[in-house]
This record gives C-alpha cells, sequence and structure tokens, in this order.
C-alpha cells in the first residue's frame, strides 16, 4: 500500500478488521462494500460507470476474465467494448514476448485516456505480472497503473478493488508466488449463454523448456470432482449444453486430491449430467494419454470426437530438448490407439519450427510425423525465444531463413492434409452446436461440428445455442457452407 490518506488509510484498516477471514464469504464482504464506493461515485457522477475487461492469451485467460468481469457488474459497473472507459483491466499472457510487447503499447492509450477522465482507474493481472521483471518496469516507467496482481490471487479481485479504489497516490501490487488455494462460487458472467469453460485444474508440472507456464502459473492443483460436477450442474441448469474442460494438462488431473480421481473418470461423472449435450476438453499432454482416457473417449457420448495432441516436434531427439518425455514413435502410437478405437475423431496439433539444435534431418522427422498422422488442422509457430526458459540460452539458435522456409513447408503440408481431411464430409449430414450470427454476411449463422469443423448457413440468432442437423453443401478449404435439415 502506498500513500494513502490518512482517513482512507482508516477505511481500509477497519474494512480489514471486519472483513470475514473465510472465502469465498471474504470477497463477497468486499464486493458489497465495492458496491457502496462505486453507488457514492455514481450519484457524484451522475451516470453509470463503465468497465472494459481485455483477455490476451489462451482460454484459461478467458475464464478468469468473465469472472472479473462478473465481479465488476456485481458491484454497479456497466459493460463496455471500449477502453475508454472508468474501469479496464487487462488479463495478460506471457507465453511469447511480443505478447508482453504488445499490453506496453496499449497501456499508452490507456495513458492518454486517463488524463482526459482523472476518475479512471486501470488494473493489469494475469501471467505477464507473475514475472519480476515486468512488475519493476511497470513500476518505474508506467506509474499511472492503479492495481497490479497475477494469477493466483485472481479470486482476491474485490479485496484489492477496494484497497485500490480508496488508494490516492501510488500502485497497488500484490503478486504470489504461488498457491494451493481454490476458491470456488464468485460471480461470473459469461461471454455465452450456451457453452461455457470450466477450470478443472490450475498450474502446471511439465517444464517444457520452451515454455514459460509453469513458473508464471505455478504448481498442478485439481479441483474436487465433486465441485466441478456441481459448477456443471448449475450451467446446464442456466441454458449450457457444452462444457470446455480446462486445464495445462488435463491428462494428469487429480494432482492433489485426497481420492484420487483420473481425467477418464471424471469425464464420466460429467458425462452423466442430465441435459448436458457436448464435453470438450483442453489441453492433453501427449506423456500422460492414456488408454483408460481413449476408452471412455469412445465410450462416452457427449465427449466430443476430437482430441488436440500437441506434437511440437517429430525428431526424438529435439522433444527430448524440449523435455516433452515421449519419443515420436510413442507419439505414433497414440494417435493409431486413438484412430482405432474412436475411427471419426479429429486430430489437431501444436508444432514449433526452429527450436535451438533443429537440424534439417530432424524438421524432416517433424514433417514425417505430418504425413503419416495427416492433422485435420495444426497450429505451426516459429520459435521464438522467451526470457526465463532454458531453452533461450541453447546453443545453435536457427537463423531466420531457414526457420521461415521449414515453416512455409511445413504449412503448406499442413494445409493440404487439412483440406483433404475436411472435405471427406461433403454432402452428409451432420448435427451442428450454432454459435452465432456471422460476421461477415447477417443472413448466416456459424456453429461447429463435434469435430470442431465450422459451418456456415442460412439462419438467424434465434438458432444461437440450438443443435440442429445441417447438410454439408460445400467444403470451403477449412469449413463449410451448408443448409438445415428439417
Amino acid at each position: 500500500m502506498d500513500k494513502l490518506e490518512s482517513k482512507d488509510f482508516m477505511n481500509i484498516t477497519d474494512l480489514l478488521n471486519n472483513a470475514p477471514d473465510k472465502e469465498p464469504e471474504r470477497q463477497y464482504y468486499f464486493i458489497d462494500e465495492a458496491a457502496k464506493l462505486i453507488s457514492k461515485k455514481e450519484q457524484e457522477l451522475g451516470r453509470k460507470l463503465t468497465c472494459c475487461v481485455t483477455t490476451f492469451g489462451c482460454q484459461m485467460n478467458a475464464r478468469d476474465s468473465e469472472k472479473l468481469l462478473g465481479i465488476l457488474k456485481k458491484i454497479g459497473y456497466v459493460e463496455s467494448t471500449d477502453e475508454n472507459a472508468d474501469f479496464v483491466i487487462y488479463n495478460t499472457c506471457t507465453v511469447r514476448e511480443n505478447a508482453n510487447n504488445k499490453v506496453y503499447g496499449r497501456l499508452g492509450i490507456l495513458h492518454n485516456y486517463k488524463k482526459k477522465n482523472k476518475g479512471m482507474m486501470i488494473a493489469l493481472c494475469g501471467c505477464m505480472m507473475q514475472e519480476p521483471t515486468v512488475v519493476e518496469n511497470l513500476q518505474e516507467h508506467y506509474k499511472f497503473v492503479d492495481l497490479i496482481f497475477g494469477t493466483h490471487n485472481i479470486y482476491k479481485f474485490a479485496e484489492l478493488f477496494v484497497t485500490s479504489f480508496l488508494n490516492k497516490k501510488g500502485t497497488i501490487i500484490d503478486i504470489w508466488k504461488d498457491t494451493d488455494k481454490i476458491v470456488e462460487n464468485l460471480p461470473i458472467e459469461r461471454k455465452y449463454s450456451f457453452k461455457s469453460g470450466v477450470n478443472i485444474m490450475f498450474g502446471c508440472n511439465n517444464f517444457c523448456t520452451y515454455c514459460i507456464v509453469p513458473y508464471v502459473r505455478g504448481r498442478e492443483r485439481s479441483r474436487t470432482p465433486e465441485d466441478i460436477v456441481k459448477e456443471i450442474k448449475d450451467l446446464v441448469a442456466d441454458g449450457v449444453v457444452e462444457v470446455m474442460l480446462l486445464g495445462q494438462n488435463v491428462n494428469s488431473y487429480g494432482i492433489g486430491l485426497e481420492e484420487k480421481t483420473s481425467f477418464a473418470k471424471l469425464l464420466e461423472m460429467i458425462n452423466d449430467i442430465e441435459g448436458l449435450k457436448r464435453i470438450r476438453f483442453m489441453t492433453p499432454h501427449p506423456k500422460d494419454l492414456s488408454d483408460e482416457l481413449i476408452d471412455a473417449m469412445a465410450r462416452l457420448d457427449k465427449v466430443c470426437n476430437h482430441m488436440h495432441l500437441p506434437l511440437q516436434s517429430g525428431s526424438t531427439e529435439i522433444l527430448k530438448k524440449m523435455n516433452r518425455r515421449y519419443t515420436k514413435e510413442d507419439y505414433l502410437v497414440l494417435v493409431d490407439k486413438l484412430r482405432a478405437r474412436i475411427p471419426d475423431i479429429a486430430i489437431t496439433t501444436d508444432i514449433i519450427v526452429g527450436f535451438p539444435g533443429e537440424t534439417e534431418e530432424d524438421f524432416l522427422e517433424t514433417i514425417d510425423v505430418v504425413e503419416k498422422v495427416k492433422y485435420d488442422s495444426a497450429f505451426t509457430f516459429i520459435y521464438s525465444k522467451r526470457t526465463g526458459t532454458p531453452a533461450a540460452t541453447m546453443p545453435n539458435q536457427v537463423d531466420d531463413a531457414t526457420v521461415k522456409d521449414r515453416f512455409d513447408r511445413l504449412l503448406k503440408l499442413v494445409q493440404n492434409n487439412g483440406h483433404d481431411k475436411v472435405r471427406q464430409f461433403e454432402g452428409t449430414v451432420q448435427e451442428v452446436l450454432v454459435e452465432e450470427v456471422n460476421e461477415q454476411d447477417e443472413t448466416l449463422v456459424t456453429g461447429k461440428m463435434t469435430n470442431n469443423i465450422t459451418v456456415h448457413f442460412p439462419g438467424d440468432k434465434s438458432l444461437i445455442g440450438q443443435i440442429v442437423k445441417v447438410k454439408l453443401n460445400c467444403c470451403r478449404g477449412f469449413y463449410y457452407i451448408g443448409e438445415v435439415i428439417s
């Protein structure tokens, strides 16, 4: 806490002393106190206060942002998509350094807004804030930021908000190195009424040498199956038909639980929830993909026939340097098992090109895996150094020209294979969950098949959230144009 006026210091001290110790009751206490502060501010201004939550990064971050927005709306803010708002929060990503630079650039714009709106508050949270050098830089060059917190104490947002709101000078900073705490049942404002992400675990224990996630998200900890099932039942009662189970490595679900429950067993429990139509999950790690899970996916009717199985490299030597803990052969065996048990499964992946020490022979091993698996689609990335990871200081960094050549060759192969895989459904009738009115053509709606293929077809917003039968008339690369079959 930095330079509070005496009366405000007393207010905060009183609030902290009177707050319950138990969670989430403590946060609901601060939500009530924050609502009083916002109500008073509204009366002063003669209008409602606006807020804008901007998400950088993965679906885990998107789910966290729904929690932040839920609290802001609970205390009285009105959501705005305009960052020229009374309260702006950036939920940051730090997987790649250019993500950090993007945030710094956007902060300059916010500073200009704040000069015109003296009461504006700016908060930063998420993975980027877990880096000490980032916080030091913010303290030195971005003193106009009001609140900084990390990934481990997002549940504490209401408490931090009140402290920051009463603070007249300086930045409130609350960063935790790690935590074993999971706080349930706080407000959430979902982006979609018909589908939702559901955290089943937090953190990562894998320490891939190119990845900073374990350092900023902490060690793995799992939510209890009872809490997960209860949350999903409540979501279904509120109109949700599809859930996406979220974790850095869902295959290792169960770590930290008193009574060990495997991910496959959790899927069975969720599959039994009445009213739920579809179950998706991400991201699994190949080293932990069990026969039990493959069998569960084959048996359980609500689990979608889609597996995102990150390869990263087809070279066993490079995989070893990445600390992925499986070989090329191990990976191909998993793919064979998946296709044997679930013939219509869609398999997608992540691939990194140009990892330190990657030779042409290593790259050709990756090409070989892509040829053998024939992915439905793939996210391909050019390796970029991530300060703080072991790979950043490895010798034999690959030159840019070589990396670009390999990336282009890989991308062309992935696209050709993907087009062939997607085209096989042309002329068939498939079930599609309608997600939105098409952004380019408002006479069309857009939805997803169970295998995650996108379909556009004539319809209106009344179809959103429904699962409809659609004839796939025309394949356009990675998506279809279709028509509803009544």
